[in-house]
This record gives C-alpha cells, sequence and structure tokens, in this order.
C-alpha cells in the first residue's frame, strides 16, 4: 500500500504539493489526475525519495520514505522513460543490472531475471541489444525492470506517453494482470479513456491538493456526469490538461 499524509512542497515560487493526502490500496490500479501542475510528479518523484518534502509523510507498506529510504524502495518499482534505456545493453544484462541495484545477490537477480523474462514473454529479444528496439519493446524491458525485484507496489508517470497502440494495450494488460496478482499500482496520467479504463480509483488533485478520491463511476455520481472526463472539468473548474 502506498500512502501520503499532508505532504507539502515547495519548488521555488511554485507551492508544488500543500497538504497532499491520499491512499492506494493493494489489489487495485489507482489513477493520480489533475491539470498541469497540480502536483502529480512531484508526488511521485517524493514518494520515490527523488525529492525530500518540506512537511508531511510518504509511506510505502508503513515504511516512511524520508527515514526508511533504502527499505521503502526496494518495495516500489518505478517504470521509466522507455526511450531512455540504456541501448548498448541487452534487456537480459539491463534487468540483472537493476535487480542487484534493488538489493539481490548475482544468483537472485540471475533467476528473477530469467523469471521476468518468461512472464513479459520476451526470450526472443533477451539477449539482443536494446539498440534499435520498437517501442513496445522498449515499453517491456522497462517494465521488467520496475517489476524485476517483486516490489509489491508499481508507481508509474505517464507510462503511456509516446507509445504506440500496441505497445498501449500490452501496458494496459500489463497492468491488469499485475493488479489482479495484488500488486499496488499508482499512474498519473492526462488521458481520461486509459484512466477510466483501467482504474479502480482516481485520486483527483489540483494545485497540490485532494479534490476527490472514488471510482470513476463514484465520481460521475458525485458530480452528476455521465463521463469522466466531464466530471474531472466540473471538479477542478477547468479543462486544461485533459487528453481523450
Amino acid at each position: 500500500m502506498i500512502e501520503v499524509q499532508y505532504l507539502k512542497k515547495r519548488i521555488g515560487d511554485v507551492q508544488a504539493l500543500n497538504g497532499l493526502s491520499f491512499k492506494a490500496e493493494d489489489g487495485q490500479i489507482t489513477g493520480l489526475l489533475g491539470p498541469n501542475g497540480a502536483g502529480k510528479t512531484t508526488a511521485l518523484r517524493t514518494l520515490f525519495g527523488l525529492l525530500k518534502a518540506d512537511e508531511g509523510r510518504a509511506l510505502v507498506n508503513g515504511l516512511d520514505v524520508q527515514t526508511h529510504l533504502l527499505e521503502a524502495k526496494r518495495q516500489l518499482g518505478l517504470f521509466p522513460d522507455p526511450f531512455g534505456l540504456y541501448e548498448r545493453l541487452t534487456p537480459r544484462e539491463y534487468i540483472h543490472y537493476f535487480a542487484t541495484m534493488n538489493g539481490m545477490s548475482k544468483n537472485e537477480a540471475a533467476r528473477a531475471t530469467e523469471e521476468v523474462l518468461v512472464k513479459m514473454h520476451m526470450q526472443e529479444i533477451a539477449d539482443r541489444r536494446c539498440k534499435g528496439f520498437s517501442q513496445g519493446q522498449r515499453m517491456k524491458t522497462a517494465l521488467a525492470q520496475a517489476i524485476v525485484h517483486k516490489p509489491n507496489n508499481i508507481i508509474l508517470d505517464e507510462p503511456s506517453r509516446g507509445l504506440d497502440v500496441m505497445s498501449t494495450r500490452i501496458l494496459r494488460q500489463t497492468l491488469s494482470d499485475l493488479r489482479d496478482q495484488g500488486h499496488c499500482v499508482l499512474f498519473s496520467s492526462h488521458v481520461m479513456q486509459e484512466v477510466a479504463a483501467l482504474c479502480d480509483q482516481v485520486i483527483v488533485i489540483a494545485k497540490g491538493k485532494l479534490v476527490a478520491q472514488g471510482s470513476p463511476e463514484a465520481l460521475c455520481q458525485l458530480t452528476g456526469e455521465s463521463s469522466l472526463e466531464e466530471a474531472f472539468i466540473q471538479l477542478i473548474g477547468t479543462d486544461e490538461g485533459i487528453a481523450a
């Protein structure tokens, strides 16, 4: 489970987070939704320990990220930009490297790497260099790196950005599978269709604060709207940052 409690973070003259609180539960896909500048990326970076909150706490399975950073990070999987892969490495080398970075011995990392390659149906590309990979192959490699150490929690920041239709379908199915296996999946997105189709819970934030939280259906009922997009507009009072 992932939880943030009254997070505050100022970046320069901007109050990026202003008392933000929410929970993302195990066995659910939780979407973080908000207009540009709402604080979504800041919240995710704080959860992963890339930023330090000015006030409040970020918890991963009950561990405070600020006081138990290494332990908390090992229970998180972070989906990186698929276009930022180390192109000289093969997927096997890339995934194995990050497994060891998350505390696995070389033998443990080798076994875990083989398991995730099979799980992601990557055997045919496992020993090819990443240079020249398709979008889908890059996405699979990046996601395999995020889950190789078997974290309970997966964090993704706009994961479908730049992916083609088939790669997006593969990504959505993989996230659904992780949810069904009991993982906590938390991702930010501007794409309403993606959030409505995937998410069990949606967290709407604006100006660094929680505006509403609930299932897509519950948010529609709350606002009296028939679509998540219209509910979102009513909740935040603007259509800035929306993608269909």
